[in-house]
């Protein structure tokens, strides 16, 4: 057991965690970066598997993400573009894949329209309430307790339409059906992105990968921290107390160290804050708020091939379809591989049925899934992978976490206030980059900034 003394201890070692160590080790502070797994990176995770190598948890960089993009120019890690040459292919409501190219599916001219209003009022929304205080909008409470389901269909009578909208923010983001969640949270995760359309744009919000994967940002950044960063050791137990200088002393008690310090950072999702017990306990705001805080449920699932076979189509491999099981593909090649790796996501609702198939009839099913988008060849990879974060027992979904219908304004203002010594910081709590690493990293810059501030220590340049 390590018994150490810091000024101020992380619990989690994803980039938030891992930016906001660094940042306060800069301004002359120590800290201890306690993380329950055996690995660093938390959503992040690049590992071999069957002799591919996959991007397993987060792993796309879009050109609003200007904080990651400087982070990873500053650790000097190289960026490629996705692949998206050639057609792309759409399944509409009647079953039939269709090729298009452009940055609109090819539906029927009513559809189209009806799609284009949805973007628009969108679009307009986001412009209007922004990232950083959705819940405080005077909108905030009339687009807090319509689910996004209805709200959609409050604008518009087109099925298809309403369908294809929703699948940008409840299969593509929050993992949940649209009815779980808000227009208010659909226009936040909007804002964050800097407009819906953004979202409806996959060249833009999946734009480049880290060659090498996403998790090296972390890597790096706990090699820097050295001894500092403590894996294997689940936090059980936060207790603090005033101190006579005005301040806090802290003791964090993991399974691998005892650490006393000054101020406490939860740079873990809210849905794993119950896992700790404080002493004294959370106040009633916060307890309230965490229970109305989860993550939604999403299979990545990585098909890998001995040679990319969509591009001898002239496809791009980029494909959708919100009715069908694997609601988006997309071509994942690594950096200057010769085989082909196709990327499909299963989210919520259909997630829940495939798993309660046996692992081969899910198999079956999820390449079955994909072969209607591209044929029979994807029916046999050489490897077949499925990133289900949802049992991961220091997760418990993807991608992030957000509000059930009326949470986001009844609780967001809340969701950033310490506790005593006690700060928040996750790509779950970002305002730009909410979701996203690039959110993550903003998080570990602010709660460091504020924790430089309540030290009464230099905030680093």
């Amino acid at each position: 057991m390590l018994n150490l003394n810091r000024d101020v201890v992380v619990v989690g070692a994803g980039p938030s965690g891992l930016t906001a160590a660094r940042e306060l080790k800069k301004a002359g502070l120590t800290v201890a970066v306690l993380e329950a797994r055996d690995r660093v990176g938390g959503r992040t995770w690049t590992d071999t598997v069957d002799g591919a190598v996959l991007e397993i948890g987060g792993q796309w960089v879009s050109p609003d993400q200007t904080v990651l993009l400087d982070l990873l120019q500053e650790l000097k890690l190289q960026t490629y573009p996705r692949y998206r040459d050639g057609e792309s292919m759409y399944i509409g409501k009647d079953g039939i894949p269709v090729r298009y190219t452009g940055d609109t599916f090819p539906v029927d001219a009513d559809t189209e329209a009806e799609m284009n209003k949805l973007i628009a009022l969108l679009d307009g929304l986001a412009a209007e309430i922004g990232p950083t205080e959705p819940w405080a909008h005077p909108k905030a409470r009339e687009l807090d307790t319509i689910s996004f389901h209805h709200w959609l269909r409050q604008h518009s009578t087109n099925e298809e339409a309403c369908n294809n909208i929703g699948l940008f923010i409840a299969g593509g983001m929050l993992t949940k059906p649209a009815h779980a969640f808000s227009a208010l949270q659909a226009v936040l995760m909007a804002a964050s992105a800097g407009s819906f359309t953004h979202l409806t744009d996959e060249d833009f919000i999946l734009d480049r990968r880290v060659v090498g994967g996403m998790q090296q940002v972390s890597l790096l950044l706990a090699q820097e921290l050295g001894a500092d960063v403590v894996l294997n050791s689940p936090v059980r137990t936060i207790n603090w107390e005033p101190d006579t200088d005005g301040g806090h002393r802290v003791t964090v008690q993991s399974e691998r160290a005892t650490v006393n310090a000054r101020f406490v950072i939860m740079a873990v999702p809210p849905n794993l804050y119950s896992r700790v017990s404080f002493n004294p306990p959370l106040p009633r705001r916060q307890h309230q708020m965490h229970q109305h805080q989860s993550l939604g449920l999403v299979i990545k699932v990585h098909a890998v091939y001995s040679r990319p076979f969509w591009r001898n189509s002239g496809l791009s491999g980029t494909c959708f379809g919100a009715g069908s099981l694997v609601q988006e593909v997309y071509d994942n090649t690594n950096f200057g591989d010769t085989r082909g790796t196709l990327v499909g996501f299963i989210s919520d609702e259909k997630a829940d049925a495939v798993f309660e198939l046996s692992a081969d009839d899910r198999k079956r099913a999820v390449l079955e899934s994909i072969a209607g988008f591209l044929g029979a060849e994807a029916l046999e990879p050489e490897v077949y992978y499925e990133s289900d974060w949802g049992s991961e027992e220091w997760t418990r979904g993807a991608y992030a976490s957000s509000y059930d219908l009326g949470g986001l304004h009844r609780y967001g203002k809340d969701q950033h206030v310490p506790v005593g010594p006690i700060y928040w910081s996750s790509s779950d709590l970002a305002a730009e980059g909410y979701q996203h690493v690039d959110g993550a990293i903003r998080m570990g810059l602010r709660t460091a900034a504020s924790i430089c501030e309540a030290a009464k220590v230099a905030v680093p340049a």
